[in-house]
């Protein structure tokens, strides 16, 4: 027998879990590499050593390996492992919707080989995109292939700014439509996160209300890092037209313009406004803010892990209590998702805080929590390359560690993704029970 891969999905979506497994191989040590030449020009790739039985066999999400770039056992160890090599040339197609081949190549003791390739893709079938520029909105719709009107996620980036493409498609393939929303660093509008008025958003809201009618009047919000921060916000401040928050590793407080802001402003000028004022930030008049964890990397040249700096801010609790985002006036369900190990900001703790406040007021609906053990700041969606932990921000420039391993970000980027469409199954459920 020669070498043979078994890929049960070898074409699918991105966050499908796949069984890789070879069969044929002689025995002694087989070496599998894993490589990604992705549509932005960068190249990664992992490797490992196996050691393959008499029966010939090798099944990668049952087998450690006997040594290489992962060791443990968690799904799709191949992928989430990539290293990146060469950087990207074409940095724009990072966050695209381009399909990601992966090359997977397998070499036994005895010399013989197998290759196979897994196809990862972000739009479905029959999914469509849409950009929308009207009203002075900047966002894309992806809508699922079956007629509406179907209940409807609107998803929000951090504070690197942009249009969150692959998550909202990932949304629509499960069923809803996603509206894939910018607020700064898109197509018409601002650069930088410096006074984002929240009646931006209010227009969004209303817009989509009226124009994509959701079905049950279901309109869930679902952001990432500040656009965490900014989901909690939106569910407080327009509580009848947003039915569920879902809030990726999100802040308890307001902060201010920190790495997104205008080049000339303060880090701790107003990120948000309403009604033409600013809302109160935890920096501004914080007698407690020490920026020097924010500012100075522990050693030179290493990557600034800037968490410490939003701990001890929370010393003044007045400056605290001013920018506390007011979640109790949330009406409809709520989900946290954050990593104990977050460089970037303490989002476990403010996770925590969040739930408990919620829990306080009496919140009439559910309140989860998904703490990922070890994880760091980066959960999205699974099976993606989890390697990367200290990234250069996209505003600022500087190299920030988000914390984490790469073994516990995959599992929480696959554990949580679970949890997020268990949670708008049952919220759209119940909503329209309720209708």
């Amino acid at each position: 027998m020669s070498p043979a891969f078994e890929i049960d999905i070898a074409d699918g979506l991105i966050d499908q879990p796949r069984r890789i497994c070879v069969g044929g191989l002689n025995p002694g040590l087989a070496r599998l590499t894993t490589t990604l030449e992705h549509p932005d020009g960068s190249l990664w790739q992992s490797e490992a050593r196996f050691d393959i039985g008499a029966d010939g066999a090798l099944d990668i999400d049952a087998q450690l390996p006997f040594d290489g770039d992962w060791s443990e056992l968690e799904a799709l160890a191949p992928v989430w492992s990539l290293r990146q090599l060469s950087p990207p040339h074409r940095p724009q197609a990072s966050e695209g919707l381009e399909p990601l081949s992966i090359r997977l190549q397998v070499r036994d003791a005895a010399g013989a080989s197998a290759s196979a390739t897994l196809t990862q893709r972000f739009l479905a079938p029959g999914v469509s995109r849409r950009e929308i520029r009207e009203e002075g909105l900047s966002a894309t719709l992806f809508s699922p292939e079956a007629a509406g009107p179907h209940p409807l996620v609107i998803v929000l980036n951090g504070s690197g700014g942009g249009t969150p493409e692959q998550r909202a498609a990932l949304y629509a393939a499960q069923g809803y439509a996603a509206l894939a929303l910018a607020y700064f660093k898109a197509p018409g509008l601002p650069e930088h996160i410096s006074d984002t008025p929240l009646e931006y958003f209010e227009q969004a809201l209303n817009w989509a209300a009226r124009t994509l009618q959701p079905r049950h009047g279901f309109i869930a919000v679902a952001g990432l890092s500040r656009g965490g921060e900014l989901a909690l916000l939106l569910g407080a401040t327009f509580p009848e037209r947003v039915s569920a928050v879902i809030g990726y590793v999100p802040s308890a407080v307001i902060h201010g313009t920190l790495r997104a802001g205008r080049p000339e402003q303060a880090r701790d000028a107003d990120a948000w406004t309403w009604r033409g004022q600013p809302l109160r930030n935890v920096w501004r008049d914080n007698p407690a803010a020490d920026w020097r964890a924010f500012d100075q990397p522990p050693e030179p040249g290493a990557a600034i892990l800037q968490a410490p700096a939003f701990v001890a801010v929370e010393a003044h609790a007045a400056s605290v209590e001013a920018a506390r985002i007011p979640v109790e006036r949330i009406k409809g369900p709520v989900l946290l998702i954050s990593g104990s190990d977050d460089g970037f900001w303490p989002s476990s703790a403010y996770s925590e805080r969040i739930q408990a406040e919620l829990q306080a007021a009496g919140h009439a609906w559910p309140v989860t929590h998904v703490r990922g053990e070890g994880a760091g700041h980066a959960i999205g969606f699974p099976f993606v390359p989890t390697t990367q932990i200290a990234r250069v921000h996209p505003v600022a420039g500087v190299l920030i560690s988000g914390g984490g391993t790469p073994f516990a970000n995959a599992r929480a980027n696959r554990e949580s993704w679970h949890v997020v469409l268990a949670f708008l199954a049952d919220a759209r459920r119940t909503r329209e029970a309720q209708s």
